[in-house]
């Protein structure tokens, strides 16, 4: 299947302002790309764009004081197949993991291990080992979480999201990853695509989704307990230790983000030339 999909957001800054933004398909799915996947700026502005330590697209951008409009869009192929599941994929010791899974495992801004670690194995530590464990993980945190776009926090961490039992996606990954970090599970946050794909139409506002993936049996799995289904067609942009190191944008003076618009959707596999020609534009 191929799948369209964008962003429009309008920022407006007091000063001439830095900001750094992971708005770009992952590097890792850049070979599915149909149409490039190129940011239009307005008023134009230089574009700097590098690889940070977690593979992760960037751009450095100098935006000017006012209005600075930031939109893309792009046709991703896409196999058209939920999210692997495989329940009999195991658990590693610690000593086995390879290198690059250790700092999952580690505590981050908004996955407090140390302060989540005995209710962790309180209530997940009779479970099964692997694949069982982390599902318990996600059946818990979706059973125990109210979601709604009105509990959004920017500042709210996996501990205070156990007490407060609502949140929007990203609180749903935070505490599920904050579960499997105490449980010795290699544990990283995404963020991304995510849109009504095989599943009813949500009339809500379309906006990037928060997922995570747990290294269990040899490689990376996806698991999402806000939805706590497999699903078709997520389109990674950024992975990290937490929501703090994929921000869409982080900005380095006063500003606000004035529009937002996001687009996720299937569209034909023979998608007519008009449209391909107008997301090239």
């Amino acid at each position: 299947m191929n799948i369209h999909i964008g962003f429009d957001l309008t920022y407006e800054c007091v000063v001439a302002t830095p900001i750094i933004f992971m708005l770009n398909v992952h590097p890792s799915r850049a070979s599915d790309l149909i149409t490039p996947d190129r940011l239009r700026l307005t008023p134009p502005v230089s574009i700097n764009p590098y690889i940070d330590g977690f593979g992760n697209k960037c751009v450095r951008v100098l935006a000017p004081r006012g209005e600075l409009r930031v939109a893309n869009d792009a046709i991703v192929a896409d196999g058209g197949k939920p999210d692997p599941v495989e329940p009999g994929a195991e658990q590693h010791a610690i000593a086995d993991l390879p290198h690059d899974a250790l700092v999952y495992l580690l505590a981050s801004r908004y996955c407090e291990t140390d302060l989540m670690m005995d209710t962790a194995w309180r209530l997940f530590g009779n479970v099964r080992a692997g694949w069982t464990r982390v599902q318990a993980i996600c059946d818990f945190v979706n059973s125990h979480m109210a979601f709604g776009y009105q509990y959004a926090n920017a500042t709210r961490g996996a501990a205070q999201t156990f007490t407060d039992r609502q949140g929007v996606c990203r609180d749903f990954a935070h505490l599920a990853v904050t579960f499997c970090r105490c449980l010795n599970i290699p544990a990283r946050y995404c963020t991304g695509y995510l849109g009504d794909i095989g599943v009813p139409a949500d009339p809500a506002p379309m906006d990037f989704s928060a997922w995570f993936e747990v290294f269990i049996g040899g490689r990376w799995f996806a698991f999402d307990a806000r939805h706590n289904v497999p699903r078709i067609g997520r389109v990674l942009i950024a992975r990290g230790r937490d929501a703090a190191d994929v921000a869409i944008s982080t900005t380095f003076g006063p500003n606000r983000l004035k529009d937002f618009h996001v687009t996720t959707r299937e569209v034909d596999q023979e998608t007519p030339s008009a449209l391909r020609a107008s997301l090239v534009a």
